[in-house]
């Protein structure tokens, strides 16, 4: 199995995502950029970039109202 390079957006915390999988990482950074531009401001919003190997993911980043942090932010 390789890796997945993924992209997540969520508008309510625990609420249902919009994901979009590649095997490459550039469009998922793309879309986790365009995600950014559109969504970004909104209060409850959440937009990751995701890797995923082995069923394992691994948090990039993620931005919320509050910004960009590196990884994941409930860990």
């Amino acid at each position: 199995m390789g890796t997945r390079h993924l992209a997540r957006l969520q508008f309510t915390a625990d609420g249902p995502a919009d994901e979009g999988e590649w095997t490459v990482p550039g469009p998922a950074q793309d879309r986790y950029t365009k995600w950014v531009g559109l969504y970004g401001a909104q209060p409850a919003v959440m937009i990751q970039l995701i890797t995923e190997t082995d069923g394992r993911q691994h948090v990039l980043k993620t931005w919320t109202e509050r910004g960009e942090a590196a990884g994941d932010p409930e860990s």
